[in-house]
């Protein structure tokens, strides 16, 4: 029973570690060290619970498009001719968006260092090629989620839908070319695998549902008079 114990938390505390380091239990020193320094700059920012989840899901993601498969929604066919595609963690990704909603709540502009700093621990826990495009998509998405969030004067409600709807092509659009290129070089696929018209309609819409739900959640509440609509 020990024996078993024992086998399990040394399972549990590999699995822990590899996740921290991506696979390269050598550096774990150095990888906690930076992330606590991390983790320090954004909660002296002003950063809490909404800023750790945000930092953690864009590396997260970002990692998980190289090794998690994608589900096969349809096979390929006369209509589409290179199938359909959904990555299971997709809507996550349209909750990115809602995510810097609500730590912009809080942090105000300061919102821009950790989407920094969560791009750049992306390039150590994702294929380059992938980090790359995902860095460039996060970067222009997020940029044109953050300046409709922060100069439009629509109730919270409607800026997290409206943000969503602005960001998630612009990132559908370069994730999946990044994507489509890693694939090509990393598993000598062809061209248009994982960038066509179907593939990104349906990331699309997988991005959008995150955020309409979060949306009409946050009506009822400002609705009840929960939250105040107005509030950036």
């Amino acid at each position: 029973m020990i024996a078993e114990i024992v086998n399990a938390v040394s399972f549990l505390v590999t699995q822990i570690v590899g996740a921290l380091t991506g696979g390269r239990p050598d550096d774990l020193l150095v990888v906690a060290i930076g992330l606590v320094c991390t983790l320090y700059i954004i909660y002296r920012e002003g950063g809490r619970t909404w800023a750790f989840i945000y930092f953690a899901t864009i590396p997260f993601l970002n990692w998980s498009f190289g090794v998690v498969p994608s589900l096969q929604l349809m096979d390929p066919n006369e209509m589409f001719a290179r199938g359909v595609e959904l990555h299971p963690l997709t809507l996550v990704t349209g909750l990115v968006f809602v995510f810097r909603d609500f730590v912009q709540r809080r942090m105000g502009q300061r919102v821009l260092i950790v989407m920094a700093l969560a791009i750049a621990w992306s390039f150590y826990y994702a294929w380059p090629v992938i980090a790359l495009a995902s860095g460039i998509a996060f970067a222009v998405s997020e940029m044109a989620d953050w300046a409709l969030y922060t100069f439009t004067k629509y109730r919270l409600s409607q800026r997290i839908l409206l943000s969503s709807l602005l960001a998630s092509p612009i990132d559908t659009t370069i994730f999946l070319y990044g994507a489509d290129l890693a694939i090509q070089m990393r598993l000598d696929e062809p061209a248009g695998t994982m960038l066509h018209a179907a593939n990104w309609i349906v990331f699309f819409i997988g991005k959008m549902v995150g955020a309409i739900i979060v949306s009409a959640a946050v009506r009822r509440r400002e609705d009840a008079g929960l939250i105040d609509p107005q509030s950036v």
